[in-house]
């Protein structure tokens, strides 16, 4: 029971955190000068995957829990440090946050704080939550798989529009950050 109010609680900052973000940015944050569309319908095909998933047998994700009290303490951590983390990365993004991978008036590229340790802290952070979830209950592992295959799609097309729009001081950026996992560059 205390590994679902850990659930709901991170979660709930978590959504909390995105939708007044998203409200504030709305009213308050820098025009968008440039945006990828089209991101919408996969997310929304990959939300009817995992419904399907979970619905076609909710017992099974209950059969798949990890009754091992070390491994749950360990997600509960994970999820808890994960949280913080992606709060943190959220923060420090501010105003250029947006949902979709887009360009900003007066853009500016942010390396430092959790942007020192990853270039997409905020999807470390959510693996890290997603990752610490499906520890301690199974529930979160088809959400874990749907949101590593959108970042398999998403990510490339950030990366493109920053290149475009910040050339080599983010190849440089690019060159020493790792992208996702902190501590490891693939090339």
């Amino acid at each position: 029971m205390i590994y679902a109010m850990i659930n709901w609680v991170c979660w709930g900052a978590f959504v909390l955190m995105w939708l007044g973000g998203a409200v504030y940015n709305a009213i308050n944050g820098p025009r968008v000068l440039r945006k990828k569309t089209g991101f919408w319908g996969s997310w929304a095909i990959g939300i009817v995957i995992v419904w399907c998933l979970v619905r076609y047998d909710p017992y099974l994700w209950a059969k798949l829990r990890l009754n091992v009290p070390w491994l749950q303490i360990a997600g509960a951590v994970l999820l808890i440090v994960s949280t913080l983390f992606t709060l943190w990365s959220r923060l420090v993004l501010g105003a250029m946050w947006s949902s979709a991978p887009s360009l900003k008036q007066d853009h500016q590229l942010r390396t430092d704080g959790p942007y020192r340790i990853t270039r997409h802290p905020i999807y470390t952070g959510m693996l890290g939550m997603l990752a610490g979830s499906a520890l301690t209950s199974m529930i979160g592992l088809p959400v874990l798989l749907f949101f590593l295959a959108i970042l398999l799609i998403k990510i490339p097309y950030e990366e493109k529009l920053m290149i475009e729009q910040f050339g080599e001081q983010y190849l440089d950026y690019k060159k020493r950050t790792p992208q996702l996992i902190p501590g490891l560059h693939i090339r």
